[in-house]
């Protein structure tokens, strides 16, 4: 185990931790781009996150994976987002212009 724990740390030490949080959030965000369009803008038939305060998205988020906001997919998709994922996520969504 200690071995692996080397391992673990030397390759870590020679990562580069250059994706910054907005960058991440973008990553992550693309997922979303079927259905909510290119940076949240929403395609025709979905709801937009452009603009969108992050409080309502990590609010409409965990609605959606605790299930007490009804969905199609979103209940399933919002199981696979930890909670920082979905911090980053609504970090870059309320960060785009309607």
């Amino acid at each position: 185990h200690m071995r692996i724990a080397i391992v673990c740390a030397a390759m870590l030490a020679v990562t580069p931790l250059a994706a910054s949080a907005q960058d991440t959030g973008r990553d992550l965000a693309a997922s979303c781009a079927m259905c909510h369009g290119t940076n949240g803008r929403g395609a025709v038939g979905y709801e937009p996150l452009a603009g969108m305060t992050k409080q309502d998205l990590v609010r409409k988020f965990t609605e959606f994976r605790s299930g007490a906001k009804p969905a199609t997919v979103m209940h399933q998709i919002s199981k696979g987002y930890t909670d920082q994922q979905i911090q980053l996520i609504a970090d870059y969504f309320s960060a785009q212009k309607k």
